[in-house]
Protein backbone atom coordinates (compact mmCIF):
# COMPACT_ATOMS: atom_id res chain seq x y z
CA UNK A 1 0.00 0.00 0.00
CA UNK A 2 1.43 3.36 -1.03
CA UNK A 3 1.10 6.33 1.32
CA UNK A 4 2.42 9.86 1.18
CA UNK A 5 1.78 13.36 2.48
CA UNK A 6 2.77 16.10 0.05
CA UNK A 7 2.18 19.72 -0.86
CA UNK A 8 0.43 20.64 -4.10
CA UNK A 9 0.24 24.16 -5.51
CA UNK A 10 -3.17 25.00 -6.96
CA UNK A 11 -4.99 28.31 -7.40
CA UNK A 12 -2.04 30.22 -5.92
CA UNK A 13 -1.87 28.29 -2.62
CA UNK A 14 -0.01 25.27 -1.25
CA UNK A 15 -2.36 22.52 -0.10
CA UNK A 16 -1.32 19.63 2.10
CA UNK A 17 -2.67 16.33 0.74
CA UNK A 18 -2.61 12.77 2.08
CA UNK A 19 -2.71 10.10 -0.65
CA UNK A 20 -2.80 6.56 0.69
CA UNK A 21 -4.01 3.09 -0.25
CA UNK A 22 -5.10 1.50 -3.50
CA UNK A 23 -8.46 0.53 -4.90
CA UNK A 24 -11.32 2.13 -6.80
CA UNK A 25 -13.29 4.29 -6.41
CA UNK A 26 -10.92 6.77 -4.77
CA UNK A 27 -12.34 8.38 -1.63
CA UNK A 28 -11.81 12.15 -1.31
CA UNK A 29 -12.07 13.40 2.31
CA UNK A 30 -12.95 17.01 3.24
CA UNK A 31 -12.80 18.18 6.87
CA UNK A 32 -14.99 20.40 9.04
CA UNK A 33 -14.49 24.10 9.83
CA UNK A 34 -11.52 24.17 12.19
CA UNK A 35 -10.36 20.65 11.40
CA UNK A 36 -7.69 19.09 9.23
CA UNK A 37 -6.75 15.85 7.53
CA UNK A 38 -6.20 14.46 11.02
CA UNK A 39 -9.94 14.49 11.77
CA UNK A 40 -10.47 11.81 9.11
CA UNK A 41 -7.29 9.78 9.73
CA UNK A 42 -8.84 7.08 11.99
CA UNK A 43 -11.44 6.37 9.29
CA UNK A 44 -8.83 6.46 6.53
CA UNK A 45 -6.61 3.95 8.32
CA UNK A 46 -9.34 1.35 7.93
CA UNK A 47 -10.72 2.28 4.50
CA UNK A 48 -7.27 2.60 2.90
CA UNK A 49 -6.79 -1.15 3.32
CA UNK A 50 -8.76 -1.61 0.10
CA UNK A 51 -9.49 1.90 -1.22
CA UNK A 52 -7.33 4.76 -2.41
CA UNK A 53 -7.96 7.62 0.03
CA UNK A 54 -7.11 11.27 -0.59
CA UNK A 55 -7.57 13.83 2.20
CA UNK A 56 -7.04 17.58 1.82
CA UNK A 57 -6.20 20.30 4.33
CA UNK A 58 -8.31 23.25 3.17
CA UNK A 59 -6.41 26.50 2.65
CA UNK A 60 -5.89 28.13 6.05
CA UNK A 61 -6.05 24.84 7.97
CA UNK A 62 -3.74 21.98 8.87
CA UNK A 63 -0.44 22.28 7.02
CA UNK A 64 -1.83 24.17 4.01
CA UNK A 65 -1.10 27.83 3.17
CA UNK A 66 -2.30 30.37 5.71
CA UNK A 67 -1.56 33.53 3.74
CA UNK A 68 -4.41 33.50 1.19
CA UNK A 69 -6.85 36.42 1.01
CA UNK A 70 -9.89 34.34 -0.03
CA UNK A 71 -11.44 31.55 2.07
CA UNK A 72 -14.87 31.55 0.44
CA UNK A 73 -16.67 28.21 0.29
CA UNK A 74 -16.70 28.43 -3.52
CA UNK A 75 -12.94 28.97 -3.51
CA UNK A 76 -12.46 25.89 -1.31
CA UNK A 77 -14.52 23.93 -3.85
CA UNK A 78 -12.30 25.19 -6.67
CA UNK A 79 -9.24 24.03 -4.71
CA UNK A 80 -10.74 20.55 -4.26
CA UNK A 81 -11.59 20.29 -7.96
CA UNK A 82 -8.03 21.32 -8.84
CA UNK A 83 -6.53 18.65 -6.56
CA UNK A 84 -8.80 15.97 -8.02
CA UNK A 85 -7.79 17.00 -11.53
CA UNK A 86 -4.11 17.02 -10.58
CA UNK A 87 -4.13 13.60 -8.90
CA UNK A 88 -6.33 12.11 -11.61
CA UNK A 89 -8.54 9.41 -10.05
CA UNK A 90 -10.67 7.75 -12.74
CA UNK A 91 -13.63 7.17 -10.41
CA UNK A 92 -14.09 8.87 -7.07
CA UNK A 93 -16.46 9.55 -4.19
CA UNK A 94 -16.36 12.78 -2.17
CA UNK A 95 -16.85 12.57 1.60
CA UNK A 96 -17.43 15.89 3.34
CA UNK A 97 -17.88 16.56 7.07
CA UNK A 98 -19.89 19.60 8.24
CA UNK A 99 -18.49 22.61 6.31
CA UNK A 100 -16.68 20.09 4.11
CA UNK A 101 -20.10 18.73 3.21
CA UNK A 102 -21.15 22.08 1.79
CA UNK A 103 -17.91 22.28 -0.18
CA UNK A 104 -18.57 18.76 -1.48
CA UNK A 105 -22.01 19.79 -2.72
CA UNK A 106 -20.52 22.66 -4.71
CA UNK A 107 -17.90 20.40 -6.28
CA UNK A 108 -20.53 17.81 -7.21
CA UNK A 109 -22.82 20.45 -8.73
CA UNK A 110 -20.27 21.01 -11.53
CA UNK A 111 -20.54 17.34 -12.61
CA UNK A 112 -16.81 16.49 -12.53
CA UNK A 113 -15.94 13.54 -14.72
CA UNK A 114 -15.55 10.37 -12.67
CA UNK A 115 -17.65 11.43 -9.67
CA UNK A 116 -19.71 8.43 -8.54
CA UNK A 117 -21.32 9.53 -5.30
CA UNK A 118 -21.42 11.94 -2.35
CA UNK A 119 -21.20 10.68 1.22
CA UNK A 120 -21.82 13.55 3.61
CA UNK A 121 -21.07 13.37 7.34
CA UNK A 122 -23.39 15.71 9.28
CA UNK A 123 -23.13 18.20 6.41
CA UNK A 124 -23.92 21.88 6.42
CA UNK A 125 -27.09 22.03 4.31
CA UNK A 126 -27.50 23.84 0.99
CA UNK A 127 -29.89 26.30 2.61
CA UNK A 128 -28.36 29.36 4.27
CA UNK A 129 -28.03 28.98 8.03
CA UNK A 130 -29.76 31.89 9.73
CA UNK A 131 -27.53 32.62 12.72
CA UNK A 132 -27.63 35.94 14.61
CA UNK A 133 -24.62 38.21 14.14
CA UNK A 134 -23.55 38.01 17.78
CA UNK A 135 -23.64 34.21 17.70
CA UNK A 136 -21.52 34.14 14.55
CA UNK A 137 -18.98 36.46 16.17
CA UNK A 138 -18.90 34.22 19.23
CA UNK A 139 -18.25 31.19 17.01
CA UNK A 140 -15.21 32.84 15.44
CA UNK A 141 -13.96 34.09 18.82
CA UNK A 142 -14.18 30.59 20.30
CA UNK A 143 -11.35 29.48 18.01
CA UNK A 144 -9.01 32.09 19.45
CA UNK A 145 -8.43 30.44 22.84
CA UNK A 146 -7.99 26.94 24.21
CA UNK A 147 -10.83 27.58 26.64
CA UNK A 148 -13.11 28.59 23.79
CA UNK A 149 -12.49 25.41 21.81
CA UNK A 150 -12.76 23.21 24.89
CA UNK A 151 -16.08 24.83 25.69
CA UNK A 152 -17.45 23.70 22.33
CA UNK A 153 -16.36 20.08 22.69
CA UNK A 154 -16.65 19.72 26.47
CA UNK A 155 -19.66 17.39 26.44
CA UNK A 156 -18.58 15.23 23.51
CA UNK A 157 -17.41 11.63 24.15
CA UNK A 158 -13.84 12.12 22.99
CA UNK A 159 -10.48 10.83 24.21
CA UNK A 160 -8.04 13.33 25.67
CA UNK A 161 -5.78 12.87 22.64
CA UNK A 162 -8.67 13.71 20.30
CA UNK A 163 -9.53 16.78 22.37
CA UNK A 164 -5.95 18.03 22.14
CA UNK A 165 -5.94 17.45 18.39
CA UNK A 166 -9.18 19.39 17.93
CA UNK A 167 -7.87 22.26 20.03
CA UNK A 168 -4.56 22.34 18.14
CA UNK A 169 -6.25 22.29 14.72
CA UNK A 170 -8.68 25.06 15.64
CA UNK A 171 -6.11 27.38 17.26
CA UNK A 172 -3.58 26.99 14.45
CA UNK A 173 -5.95 28.00 11.65
CA UNK A 174 -5.42 31.22 9.72
CA UNK A 175 -7.38 34.11 11.30
CA UNK A 176 -9.17 34.85 8.02
CA UNK A 177 -10.13 31.17 7.61
CA UNK A 178 -11.56 31.13 11.13
CA UNK A 179 -13.78 34.12 10.29
CA UNK A 180 -14.81 33.10 6.78
CA UNK A 181 -17.24 30.33 7.69
CA UNK A 182 -19.28 32.09 10.42
CA UNK A 183 -19.17 35.45 8.64
CA UNK A 184 -20.04 34.28 5.13
CA UNK A 185 -19.89 30.55 4.40
CA UNK A 186 -22.67 29.28 6.62
CA UNK A 187 -25.06 31.92 5.22
CA UNK A 188 -24.27 31.05 1.61
CA UNK A 189 -27.30 29.78 -0.31
CA UNK A 190 -26.30 26.94 -2.66
CA UNK A 191 -29.73 25.39 -3.21
CA UNK A 192 -29.67 26.11 -6.93
CA UNK A 193 -26.22 24.52 -7.34
CA UNK A 194 -27.07 21.52 -5.13
CA UNK A 195 -30.22 20.80 -7.12
CA UNK A 196 -27.98 20.03 -10.12
CA UNK A 197 -26.22 17.13 -8.35
CA UNK A 198 -26.88 13.98 -10.37
CA UNK A 199 -25.09 11.28 -8.36
CA UNK A 200 -26.37 9.39 -5.30
CA UNK A 201 -26.17 11.33 -2.04
CA UNK A 202 -25.85 9.52 1.29
CA UNK A 203 -25.92 11.39 4.58
CA UNK A 204 -24.49 9.93 7.80
CA UNK A 205 -25.57 11.75 10.95
CA UNK A 206 -25.47 11.03 14.67
CA UNK A 207 -28.74 10.88 16.57
CA UNK A 208 -27.15 13.06 19.28
CA UNK A 209 -25.77 15.68 16.87
CA UNK A 210 -27.04 19.11 17.91
CA UNK A 211 -25.07 21.02 15.25
CA UNK A 212 -26.66 19.34 12.22
CA UNK A 213 -29.67 17.39 13.44
CA UNK A 214 -31.20 14.45 11.61
CA UNK A 215 -34.62 16.13 11.49
CA UNK A 216 -33.31 19.38 10.02
CA UNK A 217 -31.13 17.61 7.45
CA UNK A 218 -34.01 15.40 6.31
CA UNK A 219 -36.20 18.46 5.87
CA UNK A 220 -33.61 20.63 4.15
CA UNK A 221 -32.15 18.03 1.79
CA UNK A 222 -35.65 16.73 1.09
CA UNK A 223 -36.50 20.04 -0.55
CA UNK A 224 -33.43 20.06 -2.80
CA UNK A 225 -32.29 16.44 -3.22
CA UNK A 226 -35.31 14.31 -2.25
CA UNK A 227 -33.65 10.99 -3.11
CA UNK A 228 -30.95 11.48 -0.45
CA UNK A 229 -30.38 8.36 1.66
CA UNK A 230 -29.76 8.57 5.42
CA UNK A 231 -27.80 6.49 7.92
CA UNK A 232 -28.32 7.47 11.57
CA UNK A 233 -25.69 6.53 14.17
CA UNK A 234 -27.31 6.00 17.56
CA UNK A 235 -25.97 8.19 20.37
CA UNK A 236 -23.26 9.80 18.23
CA UNK A 237 -22.60 13.55 18.13
CA UNK A 238 -21.04 15.93 15.59
CA UNK A 239 -17.46 14.62 15.71
CA UNK A 240 -18.49 11.15 14.56
CA UNK A 241 -15.26 10.25 12.69
CA UNK A 242 -13.41 10.57 16.01
CA UNK A 243 -16.21 9.59 18.41
CA UNK A 244 -17.41 6.47 16.62
CA UNK A 245 -14.81 5.56 14.01
CA UNK A 246 -15.89 1.95 13.47
CA UNK A 247 -19.53 2.93 13.05
CA UNK A 248 -18.59 5.61 10.52
CA UNK A 249 -16.40 3.15 8.59
CA UNK A 250 -19.26 0.63 8.47
CA UNK A 251 -21.69 3.31 7.31
CA UNK A 252 -19.32 4.45 4.56
CA UNK A 253 -18.74 0.90 3.36
CA UNK A 254 -22.48 0.32 3.27
CA UNK A 255 -23.08 3.57 1.37
CA UNK A 256 -20.43 2.64 -1.19
CA UNK A 257 -22.59 -0.26 -2.33
CA UNK A 258 -25.12 2.22 -3.74
CA UNK A 259 -25.41 1.80 -7.49
CA UNK A 260 -23.94 4.86 -9.24
CA UNK A 261 -26.22 6.70 -11.65
CA UNK A 262 -23.58 7.15 -14.29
Amino acid sequence: MSSKMSMHRVNGVELNVLDTGDGSPTLIFLHYWGGSIRSWEPVIRDLSKDQRCIAIDFRGWGKSSRDAKDYDVGTLADDVAAIIHKLGPKKFVILGHSMGGKVAQLVASTHPEGLQQLILMAPAPPQPLEVPTEQRRAMAASYETREGVMGIIAKLPLSQADREQIVDDALSGAPAAKRAWPEHGMAMDIREQASRIDVPVNIIVGSADVVETEAALREEFGKVLPSTEFTVLSGVSHMAPLEATSQVVDAIRSALTTEPRR
